[in-house]
Formats: C-alpha cells, structure tokens, sequence
C-alpha cells in the first residue's frame, strides 16, 4: 500500500494544532483555554478522567462543535469556522466510540465503500455496480496493511470487535488522511484484541499524525510519543508517558492522591 501523505510533510512537523481553546455550555465551561500541537509521524495520546473534556476537545478540533474562544490550525490553513465536511476533505478524518462499519457487507466491501468518494464514484449512482471492482486493488492494499487480508470476504458482523475496530481504521485510512483522530479505540476490548488494535495504530503513526483519546494507559505508555492530560477541560500536564505519569497533579486527578 502506498502509505505516503498527500502532501510532502517533515516528520515532526506541526499538522494541527489549537490556542486557547475553549468552549461553554449555559454558562458551565466544559473546554478552557486548550493548547495543543499535533505533530506528523507521532501518536499523541489525550487522556484524563472521565467528565475530563477529552470528547469534547475531539469534537471542537473535528469541528462538530463550535469553539466558544480559541483557534484551530490544520496543515497551515485556520480552521476554526469551517465545517466539518470541509475539514474532513482537508485531510483531518476521525472514528467515533462506537464502531461505524455496514454488518452485512463483507470486509473488502465496507472499504470499497469508503474509497468511493476518493475515487469520484460516491455520487454516480447510474453507473453499474461491477464499476467499483476497479477499487478491489487499493482495498486489497489497505485490508493488507491492517492485517485483515485474510478476513476480505467475511461479513463484518462475524469479526471480532476488536477486528470490526481495525476495518474502521482501514475505512478512515481510504480516505488517506493527514490527521487521524481516534476516539477510544480499545473500548470494550479484551486483550487479543487490544495488542491486535494498538499494533496497527503503531504502524498507521508512522507517517500521519495520530491524537487518540485513549482510558487504557498501558496502551498509551507502549505507542504514545506525546502525551496531554485534561482535568475539569484544562490542561494540567503535557509530555511523554513516564513524565506525565510521574506529576503530582495526574496522580491526584487519577486515584485522589499523589501516593
């Protein structure tokens, strides 16, 4: 599979990023006065405790929500009033909690379906259907890439969750983004499933920027270059997993205390 970026980025190169971002609902401040710099080639993790704001910063970055202060910075180009579909085509392309593949196509099929819409095909609905046998190359790449070669013509009811988890990452990288957000990837997953998921996001970080709001902090230590913490939607630390792990302030928002 051809893994390089659209665009020609620098590993390490600031792709996306947000100053001061904040956002209020009736009066209750939920996001305050974020900065963040996500960087190309690097897997930066957002973590915190629940109520943290860790969604909400996904969903004023992704541009689902509106911030109430603050800039948004993506690939050179300020982002902060534009709509989600536009962001989305920039090169910023995110998953969700909740995994979003069609049950009852095969694996080879859901990625054909995501590669529609690169390849101009997503609207042309008078053409025939043995059109889209066109894209089976770049989706037999993809699904080769992920790992999932071997399940291509398996209904995606009949993965495992953590491999229905890994054909969505396969469907977001149709669209061969430059900004991968990931929402909680390794929800709900035993442990198979966990290293199977973190194995590809190590691979898929390779050469794009990847944020990931991730609880499961042994994932985190293993595949994150950079690491932010959110407490009350502020930022109370920011750095590599062994130097967050080890400040006062994330030890007392994770367990109460700092012993």
């Amino acid at each position: 599979m051809n893994t390089t970026p659209a665009k020609a980025v620098e590993d390490g190169r600031v792709v996306l990023s947000a100053r001061g971002l904040g956002r209020d609902f009736s009066g209750f401040t939920a996001v305050n006065n974020v900065d963040l710099d996500i960087r190309h080639a690097r897997i930066h993790a957002l973590i915190g405790p629940n109520g943290a704001g860790k969604t909400t910063v996904f969903n004023l970055l992704t541009k689902f929500l509106p911030p109430t202060r603050g800039t948004i910075n993506l690939l050179g180009t300020d982002i902060t009033h534009m709509k989600p579909d536009r962001v989305a085509r920039m090169g910023m392309v995110r998953s969700f909690q909740i995994s979003a593949v069609f049950p009852h196509l095969t694996v080879l099929e859901n990625v054909r379906v995501a590669l529609q819409r690169p390849a101009n095909l997503a609207t042309q609905f008078w053409m025939p259907v043995s059109v889209l046998d066109r894209l089976n190359g770049r989706a037999e790449e993809l699904l080769e890439n992920i790992g999932l070669m071997q399940y291509r013509d398996t209904r995606a009811t009949d993965l495992s969750y953590g491999r229905k988890r890994a054909l969505e990452i396969a469907t977001t990288l149709a669209l061969d983004p430059e900004v991968l957000l990931l929402d909680e990837p390794m929800a709900g997953m035993g442990l198979e499933d966990v290293q199977i998921v973190a194995d590809i996001i190590r691979t898929v970080g390779k050469d794009r920027a990847v944020l990931m709001v991730e609880h499961n902090l042994s994932v985190v230590s293993d595949i994150c270059h950079q690491v932010t913490v959110l407490q009350r939607g502020e930022i109370i630390a920011s750095g590599d997993y062994a130097t967050v792990s080890q400040d006062s302030r994330v030890r007392t928002a994770y367990m109460g205390t700092e012993d």
